[in-house]
């Protein structure tokens, strides 16, 4: 594919913030870059720009921090599409700290800028970032004819290919991941281990090696520096949900509940608008006792979504089975709304009321649920106790 100048290039901004994002665009037309701009607000929108439409875009600048899927989610997507993944791109964000760096390397982030930026700076890491992209380094090179390879079905040939990138810079721990993967695609896992051990050493901040040594260990059945693994990985880049899940399960399969606890609540508070992984998260503490966790979860999503009467109906039952019948009832009416036949919804709210001595709001629930299941042994219970 030719190359293209900054100015003759297609250039797409992802930015939720619209005057941070016509702020972009103003500082491209002060420089002339961008023969066609185009902006959407969020990684959703720009994998599907891209996925629809056949004009290439030669550039992306994306910002880190959005809804939906922020800019780290957008870039992982892209490096594995063959359409996509060589397409530069430019991380925006509000502070380069450690994990962030470390997360930007893992998905081979081209470049990333630090908010507030002036037109010059946006300038010169564009500049940069292309010159990286149409000149890459014999390392880089290396590493793009293996992929070539390794798509085409030639794994010796990729193998080869990036022993030679291993040459050329011995002191990047990325070939070395490259190699470690291709051994554990090919089956060999113990020359797997070897490659990515070599890579942390090369590079203590390796996440992905930490990240796939971790796998391998698991897959070895050596749950111990499996553990170890994924929390250094964690500790370097705390932002992978993922991988943070997967560490928490860990921790619960070895009894160590607390410490599963502190991930959960780590991977809620990097992950806010997330509602699945909330979900997934709320069913885990229900499931090993942590009702607080879970009812924290369900609060985040009803608060984006407070329709959603399936979570209420499960706050309701926690709150009752902690003792808390007056948000136990709030809760559980709100849910049947939608589950009025819900045999345990009704006895539940019953129940709820009886502990609270309401005997009349009792009633009212038992006498629903015996016009609907008038044989049921606990609806009868029930009846004699109001």
């Amino acid at each position: 594919m030719e190359s293209r100048t900054p100015q003759q290039m297609t250039i797409l901004i992802v930015e939720d913030q619209q005057d941070m994002l016509q702020a972009i665009r103003a500082m491209l037309e002060m420089i002339h870059y961008g023969r066609k701009v185009y902006g959407v607000s969020n990684g959703k929108e720009a994998w599907k720009f891209l996925s629809q439409r056949d004009e290439r875009v030669d550039f992306i600048i994306a910002e880190y921090e959005m809804p939906d899927m922020n800019g780290m989610e957008l870039l992982a997507h892209l490096r594995q599409s063959k359409k996509f993944r060589d397409i530069p791109f430019l991380m925006i964000t509000a502070e380069a700290d450690r994990s962030l760096v470390a997360e930007a390397a893992e998905y081979d982030v081209d470049g990333y800028l630090t908010k507030p930026f002036v037109t010059a700076a946006l300038e010169q890491k564009i500049n940069e970032v292309s010159r990286k992209a149409q000149h890459p380094d014999p390392m880089t090179i290396h590493l793009r004819k293996a992929r070539d390879l390794e798509d085409a079905g030639d794994v010796s040939g990729a193998m080869q290919e990036v022993s030679r990138a291993i040459a050329t810079n011995p002191g990047s721990s990325r070939p070395l991941r490259e190699l470690g993967r291709l051994h554990a695609q090919g089956g060999d896992i113990q020359k797997a281990i070897d490659c990515f051990q070599k890579a942390v050493q090369v590079n203590c901040l390796d996440v992905s090696s930490h990240h796939y040594l971790g796998q391998l260990y698991l897959r070895k059945g050596r749950i111990d520096e499996a553990t170890n693994c994924f929390t250094t990985a964690i500790d370097i880049s705390p932002r992978h949900s993922d991988r943070a899940l997967k560490l928490a399960y860990l921790f619960l399969r070895k009894g160590r509940f607390s410490e599963a606890e502190k991930v959960f609540s780590l991977v809620m508070k990097n992950n806010p608008e997330k509602i699945a992984l909330h979900e997934e998260i709320a069913q885990a503490a229900i499931e090993n006792n942590f009702q607080a966790m879970a009812i924290k979860c369900f609060r985040i999503i009803l608060k984006r979504y407070p329709k959603r009467f399936d979570i209420h109906k499960k706050m309701g039952i926690l709150f009752y089975g902690k003792g808390q019948n007056k948000e136990a009832a709030r809760h559980l009416i709100k849910a049947a709304e939608k589950y009025g036949e819900d045999l345990d919804l009704l006895l539940t709210l019953a129940r709820s009321f009886l502990a609270m001595d309401r005997i009349a709001n009792a009633e009212k629930w038992i006498k629903k649920a015996r016009a609907l299941y008038p044989d049921n042994r606990d609806v009868k219970k029930l009846l004699l106790k109001c």
